[in-house]
């Protein structure tokens, strides 16, 4: 009778067990979303010193889905559209798909690809105040592509959450 109670204990800490590896096997797949400041404490302004400030700034950065985009500017001076990439190399609000007047603007980044950012007060684009952001999955993957370590890395993370969970679901029937 007792080698059948530890036997049952010991068969419970596994299922324990098993259910939290599955669970942490999960939740590594999943990215932390990040808010980031357009310009960090420059903030969003026509570029004095360095034109190609924002791709500057934008080349240290990588960008996921679900990330926020902070646009500090003064309402009334500046305004942040996002533009199609035609708008954005010419600096024009031709294709606008989004638009904020109010600073500080908040935008999700919510599809993967490049995003256009620019404002659109008279002269201030072509003087530098436009964004450029490549948006990835979330994942380290390219956008519309699924690299071969991505791929890997993601298929070894779901086989092992199935195993998991079906040796628990055995363990438990």
């Amino acid at each position: 009778m007792q080698s059948y109670t530890n036997m049952a204990t010991q068969m419970n800490m596994a299922n324990v067990v098993l259910v939290l590896a599955s669970t942490l096997t999960l939740l590594c797949g999943m990215d932390a979303t990040t808010t980031y400041t357009v310009g960090d404490s420059f903030g969003w302004q026509i570029p004095t010193s360095n034109p190609n400030l924002y791709d500057d700034w934008a080349d240290t950065k990588t960008f996921v889905v679900g990330d926020v985009l902070v646009f500090n500017f003064t309402t009334g001076q500046h305004n942040v559209l996002e533009v199609t990439e035609p708008g954005y190399d010419a600096c024009t609000m031709s294709d606008t798909i989004l638009t904020e007047n109010k600073g500080p603007a908040r935008i999700t980044l919510k599809t993967t690809g490049e995003h256009y950012f620019i404002c659109a007060y008279l002269g201030h684009c072509s003087a530098g105040q436009k964004l450029k952001v490549d948006v990835r999955d979330g994942r380290g993957d390219t956008p519309g592509f699924l690299s071969p370590t991505g791929a890997a890395s993601s298929l070894v993370a779901t086989t092992m959450s199935l195993v998991f969970m079906f040796i628990t679901f055995a363990l438990l029937c």
